[in-house]
């Protein structure tokens, strides 16, 4: 039976963690050992969104496996400029290639995906829904940094009504022990009241704030996200809240030394550049965590993990 990743509640604790040690696994690999991992194998990008880190990523996971890329990055490029239907599409594509990870501005559109091939699928972003290989590179990289997760406070800031890694890394938070999530916003931009709901025997908490330096004060990390002008459905209520939080390196001192402050980017100007000259920005750290972690990914899904 084939395995798909498309949402991160797809997976359990137990699996999670099982992903995380085997990330360990692959970075150490040397690349000699890499190489020829997936030789032979085919992966299509098909990307109906903009993106950079994660097509890139995904492309250089597999390259760097051995395998092959086909694909497109703007629908302008693809049959679907032509009428083409999403189901006609997979079922096109799957016939081409081993595996496929599909971005769509839709929410929902890597489910149907899913179920329509016979390959694996794996969801880059579908709309405000779920980005679950960000989540996992993101627990990823809090784990390499702190050396756990559970009983981390991480303060996430910005687009949280929109924002599918915030709505991904959320569900995935609520699974480790004691970890306490600040949340801040704007009123408009609150993180939907179901994410915050924890199942029977969650020791996860969630707060709300306002306040972008409070939070710091009260958190071993920061997630910064971008307020995403694509999401919006009136372009004036994104003028009104672009620029509401803004961190920059005056707001860090003080801050304890292994304080970091994370984002998928990209950024606009939530982060000043000032911040990546300080020991406190991880987010080129985690951008790199991104090809680890798409490279597991890709040999579990596969068959070919490590012995």
């Amino acid at each position: 039976m084939k395995k798909d990743l498309i949402s991160i509640d797809d997976l359990d604790l137990e699996e999670i963690l099982g992903y995380l040690d085997l990330a360990a696994v692959v970075e150490a690999m040397p690349d000699r050992d890499k190489v020829q991992r997936l030789a032979g194998r085919l992966l299509a990008t098909l990307f109906f969104e903009p993106s950079t880190r994660t097509r890139l990523s995904f492309e250089s996971a597999m390259a760097r496996l051995g395998g092959r890329v086909v694909g497109f990055s703007e629908t302008a490029t693809s049959s679907t400029a032509k009428g083409e239907s999403f189901s006609d599409t997979i079922r096109t594509v799957e016939q081409y290639v081993d595996i496929i990870a599909v971005r769509h501005p839709r929410e929902g559109t890597a489910r149907l995906a899913s179920e329509i091939a016979a390959v694996p699928v794996i969801n880059g972003g579908d709309g405000a829904n779920q980005h679950p290989t960000q989540t996992l590179l993101d627990l990823y990289t809090l784990r390499k940094f702190f050396g756990k997760i559970a009983g981390l406070r991480i303060a996430l800031v910005g687009d949280l009504k929109y924002s599918r890694t915030v709505h991904s890394l959320c569900r995935a938070l609520r699974m480790f022990e004691n970890v306490t999530m600040t949340l801040v916003s704007p009123e408009s931009l609150r993180l939907p009241a179901y994410l915050m709901k924890t199942t029977d025997g969650s020791t996860a908490s969630f707060r709300e704030t306002t306040s972008l330096p409070e939070a710091i004060r009260e958190s071993d990390v920061v997630y910064m996200t971008r307020i995403q002008k694509e999401r919006f459905p009136d372009v004036v209520d994104y003028e009104k809240v672009k620029n509401v939080y803004c961190l920059d390196a005056e707001m860090l001192e003080g801050v304890p030394e292994d304080f970091k402050v994370l984002h998928p980017l990209p950024r606009v100007n939530e982060i000043s550049p000032d911040v990546d000259a300080t020991p406190h920005a991880g987010y080129f750290e985690q951008a790199r965590n991104g090809v680890i972690m798409r490279q597991t990914i890709f040999l579990d899904l596969l068959g070919a993990r490590p012995e």
